[in-house]
């Protein structure tokens, strides 16, 4: 066991900042970084960003550069595997057998979907002992956001998982452009709060525990972690629609077949968030555990490249706390049970962010794999029953 990571200690909170190019990150991150908030914070920014942090705070080298800000925020430059960073710092950024450190901001290039950055906290052993993703925190800049979205499917990919979506440069833009981007990354992406930076300042407590756990309190805030009247709110506004079937109601919240942003604009018509759906999946019945494993196994197998996200809370048959399940594409973190139910409300509720994967989809294949399963275990049942 790494002496600077004792047992029994909670895992380290890890913030992922993403955003396309030219969205305001390196801006936002200089006035972050400066913040009380912040300190005990360990700011790994990735070299081959598109530009660096101010010079005076953060030099450049060929080595990996570390900077202790007057915050008492840690800066790391790093051009070598994030892995092995995330291995190396719990004891390289350590005094006396302790960590001086207990969370960590990720900055990332602009270029590519966070998703292999989300895989690496949940795969590697070693590293989803000692960390958990707290939040995916994605700048998007108002002034050219619409065309980025048109134009570049990775900074779609970014704002369909976000946890926090930063509309920056807002006084750039009038209030009709505004509001249809606000419009199209609620359709993208209704669980994600919409934050607007002043001139890319913006209190850190605003960005930071976006996760399910919380420093300092017991009980998690499913309902803000889920954000599940979200995904009801977008369908009340004509983006999906409210259905019963078989004992679970789902919501959802994409109608394809119009214009979503109730708007005309002049964007490309092949708009690659038109691939992108969002809903919530509500069962009303406690859930068979190995069942269900089995089928989000096959659903993810099938699927997993376009399942962009999944996280739910989940009411199993024979358990009396929680299950907690949070999925990137084919990849998930360790499940974890809540200390109690965090209302009465005892129903499982699963968000699903996908790429081409209709909800109609997901719920045909549950009904017909739960259908299989009931005809093949009464089957068994008949055939192991004495006769006469």
């Amino acid at each position: 066991m790494n002496p600077s990571v004792p047992a029994g200690d909670a895992p380290i909170p890890v913030s992922l900042l993403t955003g396309f190019l030219g969205s305001g990150k390196t801006t936002l991150l200089n006035h972050l970084i400066t913040q009380p908030e912040m300190k005990d914070t360990l700011v790994i920014i990735n070299e081959f960003g598109e530009i660096g942090l101010d010079h005076l705070l953060v030099a450049h080298s060929q080595e990996e550069t570390i900077v202790e800000m007057s915050s008492g925020c840690l800066c790391c430059t790093i051009r070598g595997d994030l892995k092995k960073t995330l291995k190396d710092i719990t004891w390289r950024f350590a005094e006396g057998g302790r960590r001086k450190f207990n969370r960590v901001v990720i900055e990332t290039t602009g270029l590519a979907s966070p998703a292999p950055i989300l895989h690496t906290l949940m795969t590697d052993a070693f590293i989803a002992e000692r960390y958990r993703l707290d939040g995916v925190i994605v700048t998007v800049d108002a002034v050219n956001g619409m065309s980025t979205l048109d134009h570049h499917e990775e900074a779609v990919q970014q704002a369909a998982v976000a946890d926090r979506l930063l509309l920056t440069k807002t006084d750039l833009v009038d209030a009709a452009t505004l509001a249809a981007l606000q419009a199209r990354l609620r359709t993208l992406n209704p669980g994600a709060r919409q934050l607007q930076p002043q001139v890319g300042q913006i209190a850190a407590a605003e960005l930071l525990d976006a996760g399910l756990f919380k420093p300092g309190e017991k009980m998690p805030d499913v309902a803000r972690w889920l954000n599940e009247e979200a995904f009801a709110e977008q369908a009340r506004h004509g983006h999906g629609h409210h259905g019963h079937h078989h004992g679970h109601d789902h919501h959802h919240g994409h109608d394809h077949g119009h214009d979503h942003h109730g708007h005309d604009h002049e964007h490309d018509v092949n708009r690659h968030d038109d691939h992108i759906r969002a809903f919530c999946f509500t069962f009303d019945e406690p859930i068979d555990p190995v069942l269900f494993d089995e089928w989000l196994s096959l659903l993810v197998g099938f699927k997993g490249p376009n399942i962009l996200r999944i996280k739910g809370i989940l009411n199993l048959k024979g358990e009396a706390l929680p299950t907690v399940i949070h999925g990137v594409q084919h990849i998930f973190h360790p499940t974890a049970t809540l200390p109690q139910w965090p209302s009465e409300d005892r129903r499982s509720r699963i968000v699903f962010i996908t790429r081409d994967v209709e909800r109609a989809t997901i719920e045909r294949s549950f009904d017909a794999f739960m259908q299989a399963q009931a005809i093949e275990r009464e089957a068994r049942e008949k055939k192991a029953a004495p006769s006469y």
